[in-house]
Parts: C-alpha cells; sequence; structure tokens
C-alpha cells in the first residue's frame, strides 16, 4: 500500500487535499498531517512516506527547504498558488505541481503518473536541479516587491533600516528583531511575512525564526555535536543554523 504525507500550514487546504485524494486514490495511506516545515521534515523521518504533498510557504521550513533536505526520501508533490505560468516555466515534470485550489481531474493525472512510477521503480526526479530553477522563477517574479527599507519605532523615535545595511531578523511569538552593524529595532511583521519580500539570494533563512544576510556571514563553525553556528563580519552575535536548514553549509564549514 501506497503511503503520502501532507504539509500545508492551512487546515482546510489539508482538508481539501485528503479529501480529493480519498476519491482518486482510496487505497493511499496518509501517515500524516503537517501544519509547519519542521513539522514534516520530521514526519519524513519517522514514516518514509512514498509520497509527500508539502506547500510551497509555510512557517518555518518552507516546502523547498523540506524538498532538499529529504531529496531522495520520498517522491515530492508542490502545491502551490503561484500563477499557472509561472510554474510551467520551471521547466520540470508536471506531476511536481498542483495549482491551488486544486482541480480534481488535475489531481488525477497527477495521480496515475505517481502510481504508475511507484508501480515501475522509477529513479526520483532530480529535485536539487527542478528547485534550483524554482527559485531563480520566485526571483525573477517577485523582483517588483522587494523590501527596500524597514521602520521601527521606540517610543517617540522612528528608526529607518535600508535593506542593505540589515545584518540579519530574529522572531520571538511577538516581535522580531531588526539588526544592523550599529543599531536595532523591533517590528511586529512576522518572519514568513518578510520573508516574502525579501531576495532568497540576499537573505537565508537559517533557523525558524531567523533570516541572516549571505553578505553578513563570516563563517560557520560546527561543534563537536554537529550543531552549526553562524559568526557574523560586523557583530558579534552569533546564530544558530537549525537541521533542516545545515544543508546550506554542507561545504567551507569551519570546524572549531
Amino acid at each position: 500500500m501506497a503511503t503520502a504525507l501532507i504539509a500545508d500550514d492551512e487546515d482546510l487546504q489539508r482538508g481539501d487535499l485528503r479529501r480529493l485524494l480519498a476519491q482518486v486514490w482510496p487505497e493511499l495511506e496518509i501517515v500524516a498531517e503537517c501544519e509547519d516545515g519542521d513539522e514534516a521534515l520530521a514526519a519524513i523521518a519517522a514514516y518514509r512516506p512514498d509520497v509527500a504533498f508539502l506547500d510551497i510557504r509555510m512557517p518555518g521550513s518552507s516546502g523547498l527547504d523540506v524538498a532538499r533536505a529529504s531529496e531522495g526520501r520520498c517522491r515530492v508533490v508542490f502545491t502551490t498558488a503561484y500563477d499557472a505560468h509561472a510554474v510551467e516555466a520551471f521547466g520540470v515534470g508536471a506531476q511536481d505541481y498542483l495549482l491551488k485550489p486544486i482541480a480534481l481531474d488535475r489531481l488525477t493525472q497527477t495521480v496515475a503518473r505517481l502510481r504508475q512510477q511507484l508501480a515501475a521503480g522509477a529513479a526520483m526526479p532530480d529535485l536539487l536541479r527542478m528547485m534550483g530553477e524554482m527559485d531563480r522563477q520566485l526571483r525573477v517574479s517577485a523582483q517588483a516587491e522587494r523590501i527596500r527599507w524597514i521602520s521601527t519605532n521606540s517610543g517617540n523615535t522612528i528608526k529607518i533600516f535600508p535593506i542593505e545595511e540589515v545584518l540579519f531578523f530574529e522572531s520571538d511569538s511577538r516581535y522580531t528583531r531588526v539588526v544592523s552593524a550599529t543599531d536595532e529595532g523591533l517590528v511586529r511583521t512576522p518572519i514568513k511575512q518578510l520573508q516574502q519580500g525579501l531576495d532568497p539570494g540576499q537573505f537565508w533563512q537559517i533557523h525558524r525564526g531567523t533570516l541572516v544576510a549571505v553578505r553578513a556571514i563570516a563563517r560557520a563553525r560546527r561543534d563537536e555535536a554537529g550543531a552549526i553556528t553562524v559568526e557574523l563580519r560586523d557583530h558579534t552575535e552569533q546564530l544558530k543554523v537549525s537541521q533542516t536548514y545545515a544543508w546550506r553549509f554542507k561545504s567551507d564549514v569551519y570546524v572549531g
């Protein structure tokens, strides 16, 4: 019996996909439903599903991050609200994408291909190549909506941070710190919302609540337990890297 995982931060979207799958693939066993990327990664490691249906935009680790970190463990189908033309431009197999709202006939086609591949034991697609192209397309499509500056309030003082001066963003449950080399402030904008307005090639997510400017990274150090810490060029604070984003530092990780 084939098994699958559904990851989406919206309950209604997860429920809709589950009901549609029950219609077109009744023997499929849904082994886990996850609300965010970190939960999806843990579930993939625990259940080893044949297929993971991943929303591209989720809190913490995105669907792209989950797919990268779990490459080779299961087949991935992205669910996305992006424009159909943009998705087609990614140049990958159609079975890898479902556009929201998900149409029953489109899902039927995807399921047919997945079942055929699983039955034949077909090789996994090249996810890293596919997602590299996807990242490029997302950067192009979002270019006009980039954040250029951030304003923060502190009492009667309004601070302005040009985005090119920001070293990192760090969020807790209420606020997000905006940190430059010489100052910092607080905003109520969550990391997920900020991330949508930042160039993913310039700001890397390295933890559930942390985005760091790539230009600000001096080095990454890995301790004896394998935990990675980022050191910055113009700031003494060190930033922890979660296991989900450790793939960013697979090369040139300094031990010490």
